[in-house]
C-alpha cells in the first residue's frame, strides 16, 4: 500500500523535493507565517469560531513549516493533536502544549511528540484535519511522503463514515492541474489545500 511503488508518483515527489531543497530560510519563515495566518482562519471557519480539536503534523526540513500554525491554533484555544507513527502504517496521537518535547520517530524520518499516545478515536472526533502532502491536483488527488500512513488513517475515517473538514498543506507551486496525479485504489482525495497564499477548496475532493 506504499505510494512509492508508483513510478509516476515517485517522479512528481522527487521533482517537488528538489524544488523544496532550494528554498531559503527566509522563504521558509515567510511560508510558515502565512500558513499560520491562513490555517488559523480556516480552522475558525470550520469550527464557527469555537475552540475545537485540530489534528496537525510537524513539518520538518524543507517541508512547509507548520510549527507556527500549531502555536497559533493553540493560542486561539484549540487543542492540537500531533501524529506518531506506529507499526502497520497506523497513527496514534499526542496532544501538543508549549512544553511538549520531540523525538525521532522509530518508523519514519520525522520528529514526533513525546507524551501520552491516544488512539484513532481521538483524531476521529477532531473538528479539523491538517495533513502533509508533496503535491495535490485540482481533482483532489494527493501525493504524500510515500509511507501510506495518512492513506490508512483516512481510509479508517471513510470506513467509519466520518467526514471531517480536511486540508493538505503544500507550497503554492505544488497545486497541479486536474488529473495530473494518478489515483490508485487506496488513495483518498482531499477536499482542500492550505498554501502560503491561503486555503483553496477542490471540487474533486471529498
Amino acid at each position: 500500500m506504499q505510494e512509492q511503488t508508483n513510478p509516476a508518483k515517485d517522479d512528481i515527489r522527487a521533482a517537488h523535493r528538489r524544488r523544496r531543497a532550494a528554498l531559503t530560510e527566509a522563504e521558509l519563515d515567510a511560508a510558515g507565517s502565512a500558513l499560520a495566518r491562513h490555517g488559523e482562519a480556516w480552522a475558525a471557519s470550520v469550527t464557527a469560531g469555537r475552540p475545537g480539536t485540530v489534528c496537525v503534523y510537524l513539518g520538518v526540513g524543507k517541508e512547509p513549516p507548520t510549527m507556527p500554525l500549531v502555536k497559533a491554533l493553540h493560542g486561539s484555544g484549540h487543542e492540537v493533536l500531533l501524529p506518531v507513527c506506529e507499526p502497520s502504517r497506523e497513527l496514534s496521537w499526542v496532544f501538543w502544549t508549549p512544553d511538549t518535547s520531540f523525538e525521532r520517530s522509530r518508523y519514519a524520518p520525522i520528529l514526533e511528540p513525546a507524551g501520552r499516545r491516544h488512539g484513532p478515536d481521538a483524531a476521529g472526533s477532531a473538528a479539523a484535519l491538517i495533513i502533509p502532502a508533496t503535491a495535490v491536483d485540482l481533482s483532489g488527488n494527493r501525493i504524500g511522503q510515500g509511507g501510506g500512513y495518512y492513506d490508512t488513517f483516512l481510509g479508517h475515517l471513510a470506513t467509519a463514515g466520518k467526514e471531517i473538514p480536511l486540508a493538505a498543506v503544500i507550497y503554492d507551486d505544488e497545486l497541479l492541474p486536474a488529473g495530473r496525479i494518478p489515483a490508485e485504489e487506496f488513495d483518498r482525495p482531499v477536499p482542500g489545500v492550505l498554501m502560503p497564499s491561503g486555503y483553496r477548496g477542490l471540487a474533486g475532493g471529498g
